[in-house]
Formats: C-alpha cells, sequence, structure tokens
C-alpha cells in the first residue's frame, strides 16, 4: 500500500492499494466521523463493485444506500444531477453525512459537483475504478457536467476526504476502456516526465498492465505536484490540459458518442504537436498507436474550431493552450481565438 498526500486548501490522502475496495470501510472511518453514506455509481459499475463496497461499509459501522444512474458520458448531465438532489432529500442525507464516487469519471465529475452543491456542501470520498479515473480525473477537486454548450461547463472546485485507488479495478476494464486512460497516462509523460514516457515506449496495450501500479503512483505524484501549486488552474496547472482543447472539441463533434475522452485527448495531443513541435510527432504518434489510441482525426478542422472557441480556458477573446516542445516539459501558449484558428488550420 502506498499513500500520496495531497497538500492543497483541504488535504487529502491518495491510497494506492491493490484489494483497497474491500478495505474502503476501514480507510474511510479514519478520516470521515459521520457513519452514513450514499454511494453513486453508474449501472456496469454497480454490478462489479457495489456490494463489496457497501459489505466493507457496514462492517465498520456505516449505514448506507446507493444511487445507480446509466453509464456513460451522456449521464453527466444537469438532469442527473437534479435526480441525486432528489435521491438525497428524499434520504434525509444531512451536511454532516457524505458521498462515496464510486466508479469512472463521469461518477466521480458529477459526485464531487453533487457534494459541493448539496446543502452548500458535504464531504465526499472518490474510489476510482478505471485507469483514467485513477491517475487524473479523482485527484485534484475538479467537479463537472456537461451542458449543450460544451463539456464540463458548470462545475465546481471540491476537493474529496479521501481517495482509494485499487489497482485490482483495473482488471475488469474492457480494452478500450483501458486504452482510454492510457491517453491521460500518456499526456503525464509528455508534460512533465520523460522517464514515464519512455517506460511506456517499453511497453504497449498487451504488457504495460505488468508496471501499471508504478504507473498510476507516477501519474498521480504528478498530478499532486501540479495542483499543490496551483489548486485552482490559474497558471501552471493548465499544462494539465495538454491535448484537451482538440479533444474536447472532437467528443463534443461526437456529441459525446463513440469517442471517449482518452481518444480525444490522444488525437488532440499528435495534432498540436504536429503543428508546434514537429520534431516530436512522429515518436508521440508511435506512442500513442501502441496503446490502440486515434493519433488525429478526419473532422475537417473548419468543423473542429467552433467547439474550440467554447473551451474552459478561454479568456475574453485569448486562448491559452498547451504545447510540448520537448517530451518532458510543457509550456501554455497565450493566444487569440483567431490565432488558434489560423494555427490549427495550417497544413
Amino acid at each position: 500500500m502506498k499513500r500520496i498526500n495531497i497538500k492543497t486548501g483541504c488535504p487529502y490522502d491518495v491510497i494506492i492499494e491493490r484489494g483497497g475496495l474491500k478495505k474502503c470501510g476501514e480507510y474511510i472511518s479514519e478520516v470521515i466521523a459521520s457513519r452514513r453514506a450514499v454511494i453513486i455509481t453508474d449501472d456496469t459499475v454497480a454490478q462489479l463493485y457495489l456490494d463489496d463496497a457497501e459489505a466493507s461499509l457496514r462492517s465498520f459501522g456505516f449505514e448506507c444506500s446507493s444511487f445507480v444512474f446509466p453509464h456513460g458520458e451522456q449521464s453527466k448531465s444537469i438532469k442527473t444531477l437534479s435526480e441525486i438532489f432528489d435521491y438525497l432529500c428524499e434520504a434525509n442525507i444531512t451536511r454532516k453525512d457524505f458521498l462515496i464516487a464510486l466508479g469512472g469519471g463521469v461518477v466521480g465529475d458529477i459526485t464531487g459537483f453533487a457534494a459541493a452543491c448539496y446543502l452548500r456542501g458535504i464531504e465526499f470520498v472518490q474510489i476510482p475504478t478505471t485507469l483514467l479515473a485513477q491517475v487524473d480525473s479523482s485527484v485534484g477537486g475538479k467537479t463537472a457536467v456537461d451542458i449543450p454548450g460544451g463539456k464540463n461547463l458548470v462545475g465546481a472546485f471540491k476537493q474529496p476526504a479521501l481517495v482509494i485507488c485499487d489497482s485490482d479495478t483495473l482488471d475488469s476494464l474492457t480494452d478500450d476502456i483501458f486504452a482510454d486512460g492510457m491517453g491521460e497516462v500518456i499526456k503525464y509523460g509528455m508534460i512533465r516526465d520523460r522517464e514515464l514516457f519512455g517506460l511506456l515506449e517499453k511497453h504497449d496495450i498487451s504488457t504495460v498492465k505488468q508496471v501499471i501500479d508504478d504507473v498510476v503512483y507516477t501519474c498521480i505524484d504528478i498530478k499532486r505536484d501540479v495542483v499543490e501549486h496551483d489548486e485552482f488552474d490559474k497558471g501552471e496547472r493548465m499544462i494539465l490540459n495538454f491535448g484537451h482543447t482538440l479533444g474536447h472539441a472532437i467528443e463534443g463533434w461526437h456529441e459525446y458518442r463513440g469517442v471517449s475522452h482518452g481518444m480525444g485527448v490522444a488525437a488532440g495531443m499528435c495534432i498540436i504537436t504536429e503543428r508546434c513541435a514537429p520534431q516530436l510527432a512522429d515518436r508521440l504518434k508511435t506512442c500513442v498507436a501502441a496503446y490502440g489510441l486515434p493519433t488525429g482525426t478526419d473532422i475537417p478542422m473548419s468543423e473542429l474550431l467552433p467547439f474550440c472557441s467554447k473551451d474552459k480556458k478561454r479568456e475574453s477573446d485569448n486562448l491559452n493552450y498547451i504545447v510540448c516542445p520537448e517530451i518532458g516539459r510543457a509550456e501554455i501558449v497565450r493566444t487569440t481565438v483567431d490565432g488558434f484558428s489560423r494555427l490549427m488550420e495550417e497544413k
């Protein structure tokens, strides 16, 4: 078992341990005084892990119930959020009680946002069950839902009380869901850790699970360092969005169906690198392809750019985007929306 302490305004630990989910009651009892919880999860994860989570919680004296919604990005919506609020009201959940996000990034994002808003804020715990959620979305306190205008445009910063990453849950992932998380893993190597990127180049989608425990730890530790320096995404933390401006645009163009977040990020990283650091493009594309991820898109850039203009990193008529001039180092580039459009339309 490994622990990483995240020193944000409200500090918390990330526990990385195989079998950790079945010990969640023990670990949560150490940091939360309340003994009443609502587990929020989706219908896929509920079939796999809800019973284990409830059994562990009850063995440590917790009273718990659950709210289960349909899996997929389409559920990360105001409608589902409202349904969660209604459930919490009906269950008479108070400010002293807490929520548990059991699942992937969609579950974590919407549960965290619900915790930030309900009764003006109650505690919540992250138990991420996908690679993407473990290495990225469960850590750092960003929570949100999607609206018709764009992805993650309505949200709040809400740090969890605890994060429990159980690598055993990764064994239940389909190949495409596991690859989805590798898009974010490759990002971490590109922006901050040359050795991590080199390790990923030595493996592929069929062998990387041999080193996945170390990979998860390294990615979380990178995010810890970045978030501790910039908790509220005003400066350095923007580097975590490498590939995301175009990646979110690709997801939006597809109406969040058929193209996962990791796929979008992978394509976005390759496209921006082709434009801004062409000497790295082939190396990045080879790594991305080895994990079954796309290295670009057939969508005309003229159709993607309107989605980019809705990016959260836009500031008035300006847009911040991320480039990696070398592997292991990222830079924030500030330009106008028109300037970004001209760059992207170059052949």
